[in-house]
């Protein structure tokens, strides 16, 4: 039980700060980009949205049903690589780093 505590703690600062850089949107994208078969849904979504619309509500879905959480994943390492804009990258990835430690 701990571990989903501090696990939702994590999810939470990573949607506080998807709000505060303005990364958080109103509208999901479409019902096909959702359906990628692509890790991160690179071919169809933006990292951000990936994490909002994909990562996050599957985790939460995790953690409310008292189920196992995948372990041993990085999400960072992608992050580092894929987001252009710099500020946001920067302002971003010390969360993923948490979280990356938080599921290993």
């Amino acid at each position: 039980m701990n571990e989903y505590i501090e696990l939702t703690d994590v999810l939470e600062q990573l949607e506080d700060q998807l709000i505060q850089l303005s990364l958080w949107e109103e509208e999901p994208p479409t019902q096909k980009a959702l359906s990628s078969d692509q890790p991160f849904a690179l071919d169809t979504l933006q990292p951000t949205q990936w994490l909002q619309w994909i990562f996050l509500p599957k985790m939460h879905e995790l953690i409310e049903s008292q189920s196992e959480v995948p372990i041993g994943f990085e999400v960072s390492p992608y992050f580092e690589q894929a987001m252009t804009d710099k500020d946001h990258r920067d302002a971003l990835l010390p969360i993923l780093n948490q979280l990356d430690e938080t599921v290993r």
